[in-house]
């Protein structure tokens, strides 16, 4: 029952498949064919048709040649082709490429494709693309060979740097890993992990979840790959595209540099409301909570701007924020406190009216004798030493009377 099933699978198989001796046999037919149609319209004298049956039979006989030319230069090129792909990755795979590449953390990023089949590939791309452009020319049909080999001559030159571009973003890859993980470590190592928790973003990173400093290593890594990214585009002549991920890397650094600005400003506003909340005053609490908001307003807006995000609706906004908290001010002190400052006025104009030297008139005549009686001593302030107020300098003669 077995090998009856068997043989029915078997038979199912082959009868879905066309081999190739049914279709040479097709072929074979329907070519005695068009031989023997020529003589077969000549012999019922058919003219008008044989004419032109025997001009197409003339074309296709003539491309023959060519045909036949162009396959047997693509089947000997594909044949070389997969020879020396099974022997480089053969040569490969013995040399440790693959355990390389899985060092390097490459096989996680070609998936199941292995590092020596990979390159076997592009070197079995590099002998077919040359092979496809000799059998498109033994073709000698212009139309057609043509656009298809300028197509491939361009791609032939810009082979090089293809490789260049490739060889930067491997290389790449590689220096950025290493970066990556220097990075996480290093930030592990001096309490990054903790950060969040401490700037109350949230509890410590648990063992079933990422931690921040391995986020920052990606961050890093991605970077790298960019910047790589970038020469690559510009080392194949895509300019726009090179531009579009300078800029985006710009951006990039304007959000990073922002979240730092805002990171920065929670942590004071935490530190600044933990002084606050413990100096014992009254509301405290509600002091501290005012501390907390209005500094992360402040660090918010700075953020914002750094960023480049709508500054001038950030700048508007925050500049109307602080005129309306000041304005806000002035009216409450100024209504509710106008009898406490009234009297705060007052006490002031008192000590300046206190403060202020009062001469008598028996002291300025004390001072004036003195000075008559030769003495060296100081007349006060504001008097002359004949007791007489002193005379502006500054003061006009009076006019003569008009005639």
């Amino acid at each position: 029952a077995t090998s009856a099933a068997a043989s029915t699978v078997a038979e199912t198989g082959a009868a879905g498949r066309v081999s190739l001796a049914d279709t040479l046999g097709d072929v074979v037919y329907w070519l005695v064919w068009l031989l023997l149609l020529p003589a077969i319209l000549g012999t019922l004298a058919l003219e008008g048709i044989l004419a032109p049956v025997q001009n197409l039979l003339n074309e296709v006989f003539g491309y023959l040649p060519n045909i036949f030319a162009a396959i047997l230069i693509g089947v000997i090129g594909w044949f070389v082709a997969r020879i020396i792909r099974k022997i480089d990755t053969s040569l490969l795979a013995a040399a440790g490429v693959d355990r390389l590449g899985e060092r390097v953390g490459l096989s996680g990023v070609m998936g199941g494709q292995t590092l020596s089949g990979l390159i076997g590939l592009v070197v079995y791309v590099f002998i077919l693309v040359p092979v496809m452009i000799s059998a498109l020319n033994a073709l000698d049909i212009a139309a057609i060979t043509g656009p298809a080999t300028n197509m491939l001559n361009t791609f032939m030159a810009a082979i090089p740097n293809i490789f260049a571009a490739a060889v930067v973003l491997a290389i790449s890859f590689v220096v950025g890993r290493l970066v990556a993980g220097l990075v996480s470590s290093l930030l592990a190592g001096i309490g990054f992990n903790s950060l969040p928790a401490r700037l109350g973003l949230g509890r410590a990173a648990t063992a079933g979840t990422r931690p921040p400093s391995d986020v920052v290593g990606s961050l890093v890594l991605v970077a790298v790959m960019l910047f790589a990214a970038i020469e690559a585009a510009r080392l194949l002549g895509f300019e726009a595209l090179a531009n579009l991920m300078a800029g985006f890397i710009v951006l990039g650094g304007q959000i990073v540099l922002g979240l730092i600005v805002f990171a920065i400003g929670l942590y004071l506003a935490n530190l600044a409301a933990g002084i606050v909340a413990s100096s014992g005053v009254a509301q405290a609490g509600l002091l501290a909570l005012l501390t907390r908001v209005a500094i992360m307003v402040l660090a918010g807006a700075m953020a914002l701007n750094q960023m480049g995000l709508a500054e001038e609706i950030v700048n508007l906004a925050f500049g109307l924020l602080l005129g309306a908290v000041a304005v806000a001010a002035a009216l409450a002190f100024g209504l509710g406190g106008r009898e406490a400052a009234g009297r705060q006025l007052e006490q002031w104009v008192q000590r300046v009216k206190s403060d202020q030297p009062v001469v008598s008139e028996s002291t300025a005549m004390a001072g004036t004798g003195s000075v008559g009686s030769g003495s060296m001593g100081t007349p006060p302030v504001g008097v002359t030493p004949t007791g007489m107020p002193p005379q502006r300098t500054d003061e006009r003669p009076p006019r003569p009377p008009m005639a």
